[in-house]
């Protein structure tokens, strides 16, 4: 036990509130609010082997690696679109890979993408991916996540790295970012080929969308929320398409630092994308249906005796999930809570992010 402070080529198959959290905190316990979609992207199959070739990331391409967009399916037949990034003296050699997710409602231009760019540089065959649903990937209604479906995004990106002639495939380890590190966990509970797990700044989502915020919703909220989502699905039914939240991380003045520190991510040049549910679009009003009754850290425990590592900030307000976690998990495991840090300064924070800790991590755990 260890606690510790601390040109592209062609596509390549294989506490106020901002209205869009308080709606999810609604939705989590206190109701639904009904306003129509905000800018939706569809992305078909077809469409998908067209996707953006300019470098539209929020971060500065790196000339240490080589990166391809990829398209490849998962288990339920979407077509999801990936970022592959690969160390340029990589020579012939098979090499360790890393699929990397998340944040929840962000897209692979944003975090994931600099987490997997960066553990590139530092040897890694890294697959950065948008969500099914979401950003560039495929799968109708738009910007829908399923704890299901997110979690088998993950293992569809394990598929792609085990066919890759650079990966060993007996070499693969997941990150997962904020809601996706909840994802990344039960991902390697279920899917023994993940060698080894690392989470940043994790979310639990099915525990935030059916508890609240410090497991604060009561069996009477929670109650009135599932009326709610359940009407709503006649509403849409009626209507034959999916009505949607407000738009996400819009700030009116008075709003708890959480949902400012948010805003300065997604709403401004740091981190804005506007494919990203978060950058001002909207998850329809009935996604956190299927969260409701679906704990995915149930099965926390059968990780073991493959190595996780829970990175989090000292001054998260969502600290506690990454806590819960490690003392439900059976070792060897590891809490990483970064001095000073925020929940979205390990978003994109180089300097704080620690890779180093990444890297040695995944270095001693993904052996042959």
């Amino acid at each position: 036990m260890n606690k510790q402070n601390g040109a592209e080529s062609a596509v390549e198959r294989q506490p106020g509130l901002d209205a869009g959290r308080r709606n999810l905190l609604k939705l989590a316990g206190t109701g639904v609010a009904a306003l129509g979609a905000a800018s939706l992207f569809n992305v078909s199959k077809s469409e998908a082997q067209s996707m953006t070739t300019e470098w539209d990331k929020v971060f500065p391409r790196s000339r240490n690696v080589d990166h391809q967009k990829v398209i490849f399916e998962n288990r339920y037949g979407i077509t999801l679109a990936g970022d592959l990034y690969l160390p340029k003296d990589r020579a012939t050699v098979r090499l360790p890979a890393l699929a990397v997710g998340g944040p929840f409602g962000a897209v692979k231009e944003q975090s994931s993408g600099l987490y997997a760019q960066t553990m590139a540089e530092r040897g890694f065959v890294t697959l950065a991916f948008d969500a099914s649903f979401t950003g560039e990937s495929g799968g109708e209604p738009r910007n829908v996540a399923s704890p299901d479906i997110n979690t088998e995004d993950f293992s569809a990106a394990v598929d792609f790295l085990g066919l890759h002639a650079s990966v060993d495939r007996e070499r693969i380890g997941i990150i997962g970012i904020c809601g996706w590190g909840g994802f990344a966990l039960n991902a390697a509970a279920v899917d023994k080929r993940v060698k080894a797990v690392a989470t940043s700044t994790m979310y639990d989502m099915t525990r935030v969308m059916s508890k609240g915020y410090d497991d604060s919703v009561t069996l009477e909220q929670r109650t009135q929320t599932l009326e709610q989502l359940s009407r709503q699905r006649w509403e849409d039914a009626a209507n034959g398409t999916p009505a949607y939240q407000p738009p996400y991380n819009e700030l009116k003045g008075g709003e708890a630092q959480l949902l400012v520190d948010y805003h300065d991510y997604y709403r401004t040049p740091r981190g804005y994308h506007a494919r990203a549910v978060n950058s001002g679009n909207s998850w329809t009003q009935t996604t956190p249906l299927s969260f409701m009754n679906m704990p995915i850290l149930t099965y926390i425990r059968e990780i073991s005796p493959r190595p996780i590592l829970l990175i989090h900030g000292e001054k998260a307000h969502s600290r506690y999930f990454s806590e819960t976690a490690y003392e439900a998990a059976a070792e060897p495991k590891e809490l990483m809570i970064i001095p000073g840090a925020n929940h979205i300064d390990l978003y994109d924070r180089v300097d704080v992010i620690p890779f180093d800790k990444l890297t040695s991590f995944f270095n001693q755990h993904l052996v042959a």
